[in-house]
């Protein structure tokens, strides 16, 4: 027998221990055995007896609780075990809140105990009414937007966009049986979310080499409901590329992420945040976009499992079915699946996500915006590291080359004989010197400047 979640030792008894046995009942109940040392053998002890009659009555005091508390004997030594049951209500010892986490004992404080507090109480924080909101505080063309898109998805009835705003928050369960909002209806649909939550907002930085050289920034503040195409809009116009090429003659610009996974892990940041914390984060790199939101995993969950089918876990339940209703995300765990293929059938890297300063972490490699940079092959990976140096790592190839670059500025000539150089660097995401090496190439044999840089035009050579 081994210490764990459910298992701990000490030679003798303090009244500290006491501390174990909270930290059992608020978790998944355990076992603590008074007589054993840390390697599992029993020593014994000499007061046995007197702990047999003593601690029953202490525990249900202190806590109460009722544990059960047994005498064993071995090789003629007398130890006891003091078993307890998960506790259906949160449990404090002296006032403090214990909970036991892998063969540790935590305290809980702060953030983590609101939460804690909060799912003990069978609830979550947006289901928390607001007793000061008045349907005044919605904003019915809010309302009216996820209604068209829930209809859309075929996830709501027509009719429902003939309903007054009352009667559909009720059928959502936002409001109480007395109308009272919930948090998530407020944060939903609430004309100014700031007024209820300072933390809900979308942070998005565009730094270059070290944290402290920050170039840009944006703080994307507006109803949840809006926020996935908010930020979406944002990256595409001010932080990522959208590479031109042509399919027959259409012309198309998808994003240099997979835009349904960039989707997705942005509105799982938004549905699985613990609102308690500090704002979402994205810091888009050269080389790398780092999307964090604070909230740990469920209870036993490991980020090896989040990769895998598993069930929908999510922390603010009432958000991720209105996400749901509206075609945002999936019931079924399948989100990091979806992720998944996403990348799989652009060629690219998958994401690597970790458990990080409280919350979770998406790591997300920019390889074309890197290949289109560099000249080489996707699968290059550049890291500009704090020293200005610059290391080059090489993965799989086929992806976007100079020569290919080379082809897209033509082709934007030729579309658009007036098209500047800045306009080119703009469109492709790429530097105006390199842009500017381009077209001293193409300059060399297929394209010709008529007057000057400003009011002139492009000739296309025979």
């Amino acid at each position: 027998m081994k210490e764990n979640q459910n298992i701990e030792f000490k030679q003798s008894w303090r009244d500290e221990y006491l501390q174990y046995v909270c930290g059992f009942a608020n978790a998944q109940g355990g076992t603590l055995y008074i007589g054993i040392d840390d390697k599992g053998k029993v020593r014994g002890i000499d007061n046995a007896s007197k702990l047999l009659e003593n601690l029953p009555n202490q525990i249900n005091q202190t806590m109460g609780l009722l544990a059960q508390v047994d005498l064993h004997t071995e090789g003629g030594k007398e130890y006891i075990s003091i078993h307890v049951e998960p506790s259906d209500q949160a449990i404090s010892y002296r006032g403090k809140f214990y909970f036991r986490s892998g063969s540790t004992l935590q305290e809980i404080n702060g953030v983590a105990l609101t939460d804690f507090l909060f799912r003990k109480n069978n609830t979550t924080w947006d289901q928390s009414f607001v007793e000061e909101a008045t349907l005044d505080d919605i904003d019915a063309e809010s309302v009216g937007y996820f209604v068209r898109k829930a209809v859309e998805a075929q996830r709501l009835d027509a009719n429902a966009k003939e309903l007054p705003v009352i009667t559909l928050l009720r059928k959502l369960k936002l409001v109480n049986q007395d109308d009272r909002l919930t948090m998530a209806a407020l944060l939903l649909f609430g004309k100014d979310i700031e007024r209820w939550n300072l933390m809900a907002s979308f942070r998005i930085g565009r730094f270059q080499q070290s944290q402290a050289n920050l170039l840009f920034q944006d703080n994307i503040v507006c109803p949840l409901i809006h926020m996935p195409e908010r930020v979406l809009w944002t990256l595409r116009s001010r932080y990522l590329i959208a590479p031109i090429h042509y399919e027959g003659l259409q012309r198309v610009e998808p994003l240099e992420i997979p835009e349904d996974a960039l989707r997705e892990m942005v509105c799982n940041a938004i549905v699985h945040k613990n609102y308690l914390g500090p704002h979402i984060q994205m810091r888009v790199w050269d080389d790398k976009i780092e999307l964090w939101n604070y909230g740990e995993l469920p209870y036993n969950y490991t980020i090896e499992k989040l990769l895998q089918t598993h069930e929908s876990y999510p922390r603010n339940p009432l958000i991720a079915q209105i996400f749901y209703l509206a075609g945002f995300i999936e019931q079924w765990g399948r989100g990091y699946e979806k992720i998944h293929d996403a990348f799989v059938r652009e060629h690219l890297t998958q994401p690597a996500f970790e458990q990080v300063r409280g919350g979770f972490l998406a790591i997300i490699p920019r390889e074309k915006f890197i290949a289109i940079n560099t000249g080489k092959p996707v699968g290059t990976e550049v890291s500009t590291t704090p020293d200005n140096q610059t290391t080059e790592r090489s993965g799989q190839t086929g992806g976007q080359t100079g020569g290919q670059t080379i082809e897209k500025v033509f082709g934007l000539i030729k579309e658009n004989p007036k098209i500047t150089r800045a306009q080119i660097s703009h469109i492709l995401g790429i530097s105006s010197s390199a842009i500017q090496k381009h077209i001293d190439t193409l300059k060399k044999s297929r394209i010709r400047r008529v007057g000057g840089d400003f009011g002139g035009h492009w000739e296309i050579l025979s």
